[in-house]
């Protein structure tokens, strides 16, 4: 027999924001952020509803309403309520949403830009985490083929080195050096340390001589790698998208 959820979880000071788990996963998202307006609507105006349906984000919703006391009195009212046949757990959020800090300090305000890169860091941070224990865990397969090989009886064995699996880029762990491409063929280093001189602990640009488009730039510890990744990836230079990825090892 399957657990029962937990009737609380974790929660973050009083917000604006609920945090919504043990949601049905089998729900189509439209369906499920209609459900979920549908029931919460009353309490206050609501800015916004995210729900994903990525592995991480299944089963969990926020729902971001434009009054801390609406939020509380919704947690209150609607805890174990049964949505799809399943109780809902709820808590305020742990941290304030894009909705909020947008509607507080205005969409192009800088608290509000600097609310985006430190989320997008957050998130890189996680992924980044993620592939990185994936390629330390040992699979099911590679064991069997170690099984097999120590079964083999001795003979000629080949000297070449077995290749490396090969790792996407977005999938690359951390590095406190980042790799560019698709730069303008003008661009110096000059022009680079100023775009990532802005994040904490920058240390250098290196550009590649005989090399046009690409660079390497170098910092002192990886959250200023990690937030620069997040917030200079894809920013248009001239007619071209700047790719940053961390540095392969």
């Amino acid at each position: 027999m399957a657990a029962a959820p937990p009737t609380t979880i974790p929660s973050g000071p009083p917000s604006c924001t609920v945090y919504i788990r043990n949601l049905e996963e089998s729900i189509k998202i439209p369906a499920l952020k209609t459900s979920l307006e549908a029931i919460f609507s009353e309490y206050g105006t609501i800015l916004d509803i995210v729900a994903k349906r990525n592995l991480r984000g299944r089963g969990q919703a926020f729902v971001v309403f434009d009054s801390v006391s609406a939020a509380e009195q919704a947690i209150k009212d609607v805890q174990g309520f049964p949505l799809f046949n399943k109780p809902m757990v709820l808590a305020f959020a742990r941290t304030r949403s894009d909705a909020t800090v947008k509607r507080e300090a205005g969409e192009e305000s800088r608290e509000f830009e600097a609310h985006k890169r430190r989320r997008l860091a957050e998130k890189e941070r996680k992924q980044a985490q993620a592939a990185l224990e994936a390629q330390r865990r040992p699979t099911a397969g590679a064991g069997a083929a170690e099984a097999a090989k120590a079964k083999k009886p001795g003979g000629l064995k080949s000297t070449t080195p077995a290749a490396a699996p090969h790792i996407a880029d977005e999938y690359l762990p951390p590095n406190t050096t980042l790799f560019l491409r698709d730069l303008p063929d003008d661009a110096e280093a000059e022009m680079l340390s100023g775009l990532f001189g802005r994040y904490e602990g920058f240390k250098e640009v290196r550009m590649v001589p005989g090399r046009k488009g690409i660079a390497f730039v170098e910092f002192e510890a990886l959250d200023g790698a990690i937030q620069a990744k997040a917030g200079m990836g894809g920013m248009m230079l001239g007619d071209k998208a700047m790719k940053v990825t961390y540095q392969r090892q």
